[in-house]
């Protein structure tokens, strides 16, 4: 557990590390699990009694996420966030405000950590002893308490916290490159705890993505546009790069089909019929359409 970056949730100033105890100057106190996580999400951030992901929807997305179907996604993160570094360890030597001698990355909606652990291992693998562009600080957060005890078993080396996208509990400016894989965009919260030149990196569904899944799912099958990104450039961002992955996956068995249900909004948004209909799938080969998009920071808005 690395505590320089952490904020107290409930009044911003610095969380300290002491033993197994994390302690802000106005005394408010959060105690390291044993599995290695910390929750900074207070009662009164929850908007219900266990908010995010359930025990349940954890594992589906475990057990899918490590068949390696969505490897390609993981592996176009790796390598966007690897231009990222290089890109703020050269605006750093040129006067930026950024330090990039150890530069920090948050996954803003981290789930079950499959994706930051393989970015872990993805830069570990190409690790330069004589730099530490390769050796950056990690921290997963997510809203769901039983992803971040999944992601806690998956990975020591990374700082895994309950929190909220809403009220991020990580000191202003001290994260240089934010990851929001498939998730929810705070982009006031995101201004507020990077510095003018840190990165937003976005993973999004493209229009095509699962339609295999979707028009069994769904009465009509609707392509769904990307979200548009006025609120993230009203809040000071600027979009610098856009990259698009499609892949089809290999016919896929009943039971990761599933999991994939599961693990996806559209199991909430179906009615019932369309998810019993979804859940007989089997050897089914689905398209995965991805768009990753590059934000960066250019002032306070």
């Amino acid at each position: 557990m690395k505590a320089k970056h952490l904020a107290c949730p409930i009044d911003a100033k610095r969380l300290v590390l002491n033993e197994r105890q994390l302690r802000c100057p106005n005394g408010h106190c959060y105690d390291l699990a044993r599995q290695g996580y910390v929750n900074l999400l207070p009662v009164q951030h929850k908007r219900s009694k266990h908010p995010g992901d359930s025990k349940e929807m954890v594992a589906a997305r475990q057990r899918f996420l490590n068949t390696g179907v969505y490897k390609p996604i993981a592996h176009t993160l790796s390598n966007l966030l690897l231009a990222a570094i290089d890109d703020i360890s050269s605006s750093a030597s040129g006067g930026a405000t950024i330090d990039a001698s150890t530069p920090c990355c948050l996954d803003a909606g981290c789930g079950e950590g499959y994706y930051l652990n393989y970015i872990l291992k993805y830069l570990s693998a190409k690790k330069d002893t004589s730099t530490s562009r390769f050796d950056p600080d990690f921290i997963g957060l997510d809203i769901s308490k039983e992803a971040i005890l999944a992601a806690a078993k998956r990975n020591k080396d990374i700082t895994w916290i309950v929190g909220t996208n809403r009220r991020l509990p990580i000191m202003a400016g001290s994260v240089d490159i934010i990851l929001c894989v498939f998730g929810f965009h705070s982009f006031q919260g995101f201004n507020e705890i990077l510095p003018v030149g840190g990165k937003l990196l976005l993973a999004e569904p493209g229009p095509d993505h699962l339609q295999e899944l979707r028009q069994v799912a769904y009465p009509q099958l609707h392509k769904t546009a990307l979200s548009k990104l006025d609120n993230a450039f009203a809040t000071g961002f600027k979009q610098v790069g856009e990259q698009i992955l499609r892949f089809n996956t290999h016919p896929l068995p009943n039971a990761s089909l599933r999991d994939l249900l599961l693990m996806t909004p559209h199991f909430f948004r179906a009615t019932q019929e369309g998810r019993e209909a979804a859940a007989k799938l089997d050897g089914v080969s689905l398209t995965v359409d991805v768009a990753f998009r590059s934000l960066e920071k250019i002032g306070d808005c």
